[in-house]
C-alpha cells in the first residue's frame, strides 16, 4: 500500500482537482515524497504530470515516478525540507489532454475487442496524440473506418463514467479477462480501481479519466503500422472539443 495517499483516485471527478495541500515525508537534493498528492507518477501507458510546488519559493515539478509503492516527485531546485507543509498546482492543459487521450484509448481498446475479437497488448498516451498495439497481423481499411465511427459514436454519446474500488474476485467474475489483461496485474493487488463507460467497457486502470465521454472530442485513426507478426499499431489524435 502506498504511503502517499492519491488524491486523484478513485472517481473520475478527483482527476479534476488542480491544487491541494501536502506534507514532506522525504527530501533528497532532487526528489520529494509527499504524504498525499494529485500529481500523477508514470503507469499504464500514461505520462506523469508536471506542475509546481510552493513553499517560500516555487519550484518546477519535472517528473513524477513509482519509488516503493510511493510517487516520487522529481525536482528542478531546491526542494522543500521534511517535514515542511507545501502547495501543489498541477499544469492542467497537460493533464486534461492525457485523461482525454486515455478515455478514447480505453473506447478504442473495448470496441476493437468487441467488435473484431482484437486484444490490446500496449498502449502509450501523448498529449498530442496516442497509440494501441493489437494482437491482430493488419485491419481493413473498413474495419478502420468502423472502429473510428463507432468510438466517435460513444464519443458523442456523452455517457457519464464511472470510478470505484472493487475486490479483485468480485470484479473478475463480471469483466472478459482477456479484453482487461487482469492477469498482468499482480496477485498480491486485492483491490482495484474500475473504470467503467456503462454499456462500452469495465476495466481495472489507474490512470485519470475524463468524467463524460463527450469531453474527449472527435476521434480520428491517423495510421496503422505493422509491429511483426500478428500486432498493428493504430494511432490516433483528437480535436478539442
Amino acid at each position: 500500500m502506498s504511503q502517499t495517499e492519491l488524491l486523484y483516485l478513485p472517481e473520475p471527478d478527483k482527476a479534476y482537482e488542480k491544487e491541494f495541500t501536502a506534507r514532506v515525508i522525504e527530501a533528497s537534493k532532487n526528489h520529494v515524497t509527499l504524504d498525499r498528492t494529485l500529481f500523477y507518477p508514470t503507469g499504464g501507458g500514461q505520462p506523469h504530470d508536471v506542475g509546481t510546488l510552493e513553499t517560500d519559493e516555487t519550484i518546477r515539478i519535472t517528473s513524477v515516478r513509482n519509488q516503493k509503492g510511493a510517487p516520487r516527485h522529481e525536482v528542478d531546485g531546491t526542494p522543500p525540507s521534511q517535514g515542511a507543509t507545501v502547495t501543489g498546482r498541477i499544469d492542467w492543459d497537460r493533464r486534461h489532454a492525457l485523461m482525454r487521450m486515455h478515455t478514447a484509448q480505453h473506447i478504442l481498446s473495448a470496441i476493437a475487442y468487441e467488435t473484431f475479437g482484437a486484444t490490446t497488448k500496449g498502449n502509450q498516451i501523448h498529449t498530442d496524440y496516442s497509440r494501441v498495439d493489437f494482437d491482430v497481423d493488419t485491419f481493413t481499411e473498413e474495419q478502420l473506418e468502423t472502429l473510428q465511427a463507432e468510438a466517435n459514436t460513444v464519443i458523442d454519446d456523452d455517457i457519464h463514467i464511472e470510478g470505484y474500488e472493487e475486490d479483485r474476485d468480485k470484479l473478475k467474475e463480471r469483466i472478459d479477462v482477456e479484453r482487461t489483461l487482469l492477469h498482468l496485474i499482480p496477485d498480491h493487488i486485492k483491490r482495484l480501481r474500475v473504470v467503467e463507460i456503462p454499456d462500452v467497457d469495465i476495466c481495472p486502470c489507474a490512470g485519470t479519466h475524463v468524467k463524460r465521454t463527450g469531453e474527449i472530442g472527435e476521434l480520428t485513426i491517423q495510421r496503422t503500422r505493422s509491429k511483426g507478426k500478428g500486432r498493428t499499431r493504430i494511432v490516433y489524435d483528437l480535436q478539442t472539443p
